[in-house]
């Protein structure tokens, strides 16, 4: 398949990118660099054997979208990653994710609809909100949104669901995500946010290499066994590999209607401080951090119920929290060796 990912110079998407050209796939990336690097292309030809076709392109700018797709009349296999994620910049920024996430995903469908495309939205548990039961399944109630990045989550898959219900030719899944983590066995890509972390592991793994100072553990008075807030953290090339999964369903046709979901999770929840102990075990690092006031939009507890992705779509996670924390670690000792 000719496949175009978006977003595939950033975390998740690299990673993505790697396993579709390892299954023989053709690769187009558009990216913005806008929280990625150039260099993660250099670091996928190294790994891959092969350098897939990039492209530098801002989704929200209509006319480069437009130009984009009549350049490549052939592309019909999209995997769309290009987005803003973090919850708590969202609270504080809340137009620049509505118009990064649903602006570039309106312009994108717009021009792929007439097609016969196989569509993979990368989307979020915190579609769901903080669940009424644990762990959460694809049936769960959407409810309200606690931060603009999952209200945004919430409209797109309105807006594919919308737009599958008039383009029968149009093949959609969205993937949930829940906590990804971890980096590439090569440790030649991983994480890596430019500026200040947003997410937890990366912050622990720079404060224990002694970039950051100290972490900030957001509350530790949540209903739970040590007061910290559970997540559901899913080694990177776990995900990965889920999206190649849900891209061939939709090319050998298995889907059972034009619009699907499923949770992308490894069924087990973990505290924020069962993170920060593990990595202390897997790096011999002691690690300084303070506990602080909770962060507006963040929820309780979230873990999937994960029988949909492993009977259905024919995908489990198989990394522990202890694997995939050891590849962070593994990666961000690399990348503070390296020019990156």
């Amino acid at each position: 398949m000719k496949v175009l990912v978006t977003g595939g110079l950033g975390y998740i998407g690299s990673h993505v990118v790697v396993e579709l050209q390892e299954r023989g796939h053709e690769v187009v990336i558009i990216d913005d660099l806008s929280n990625s690097s150039e260099k993660v292309l250099d670091q996928i030809t190294s790994i891959t054997g092969k350098e897939p076709e990039f492209e530098k392109l801002d989704l929200r700018v209509k006319e480069d979208v437009v130009y984009f797709f009549r350049k490549h009349k052939d592309i019909e296999n999209v995997i769309h990653f290009a987005a803003s994620k973090a919850v708590g910049e969202s609270v504080a920024r809340p137009l620049d994710y509505y118009e990064n996430n649903i602006t570039a995903l309106v312009y994108l469908l717009n021009n792929i609809k007439r097609r016969n495309t196989k569509f993979i939205f990368s989307s979020s548990c915190t579609v769901y909100g903080q669940a009424d039961e644990l762990p959460v399944s694809e049936s769960a109630p959407v409810k309200p949104a606690e931060s603009p990045y999952g209200n945004t989550k919430q409209i797109g898959e309105e807006i594919i669901r919308d737009l599958c219900n008039v383009m029968p030719n149009l093949n959609a899944i969205a993937l949930r995500y829940f906590n990804p983590i971890g980096a590439h066995e090569s440790a030649k890509i991983g994480e890596l946010p430019l500026g200040t972390p947003q997410n937890l592991v990366p912050y622990i793994t720079q404060t224990g290499i002694g970039l950051r100072e100290q972490l900030s553990i957001y509350g530790d008075d949540y209903p739970t066994k040590d007061g910290t807030a559970i997540r559901d953290y899913i080694h990177v090339v776990d995900l990965a590999k889920a999206h190649v999964v849900a891209l061939e369903r939709l090319e050998t046709g298995k889907n059972e209607t034009n619009m699907e979901t499923f949770n992308i999770g490894t069924g087990t929840g973990s505290t924020v401080m069962e993170v920060v102990n593990t990595f202390k075990e897997v790096s011999g690092k002691p690690l300084n951090y303070k506990v602080v006031d909770r962060r507006s939009g963040d929820i309780t507890a979230a873990y999937a119920q994960t029988d949909r992705a492993n009977n259905v779509l024919g995908w489990k996670a198989r990394s522990s929290l202890k694997e995939a924390l050891e590849s962070a670690w593994k990666w961000e000792q690399h990348v503070r060796s390296e020019d990156f």
